[in-house]
């Protein structure tokens, strides 16, 4: 991050809730995520914020009620690819081959379509870490800011 989120979600009460990382690096691991969200927490880009989340093509790491400057690994590690498979298929292209900002542009999308007033179908299978940490409850009906956006 450059002194600002790639992607900022607020509630629909209109406080931050939600700070993206957006990544196009494939073939991480948890330890790598923490490094570089201490990293982050380090430099003081990240504003206190009840979910932290690095987007990468290949893993979402999720961080929940956790602000710690130690390395801490994810509350939850996720696999993308069957929710973003749709987005991929339109484009007509693999993740590995997107610009970040065009990675970046397929995230917004995606938080997006989390907005509805329930878990959209294509969100229903492999959902259990979104309603589970309460991630889509809290920027339901909310909006999505990023400087991609704008």
């Amino acid at each position: 991050m450059t002194g600002q989120a790639d992607i900022a979600a607020y509630d629909n009460e209109g406080k931050l809730a939600l700070v993206v990382e957006v990544k196009n690096k494939v073939g991480t691991d948890s330890e790598w995520a923490a490094r570089m969200r201490r990293n982050i927490l380090t430099h003081g880009l990240l504003p206190s914020v009840r979910f932290f989340l690095l987007a990468l093509p290949d893993r979402f790491y999720l961080w929940k009620d956790k602000l710690l400057q130690h390395i801490e690994k994810p509350s939850y590690e996720i696999n993308p690819a069957p929710f973003l498979k749709s987005y991929l298929e339109k484009v007509s292209v693999n993740p590995e081959n997107l610009s970040n900002e065009g990675f970046q542009l397929l995230i917004i999308s995606w938080l997006k379509l989390l907005q509805t007033r329930e878990l959209p179908e294509t969100l229903r299978q492999d959902s259990e870490w979104l309603v589970g940490s309460g991630l889509f409850d809290v920027i339901r009906n909310g909006r999505i800011i990023s400087p991609a956006i704008l």
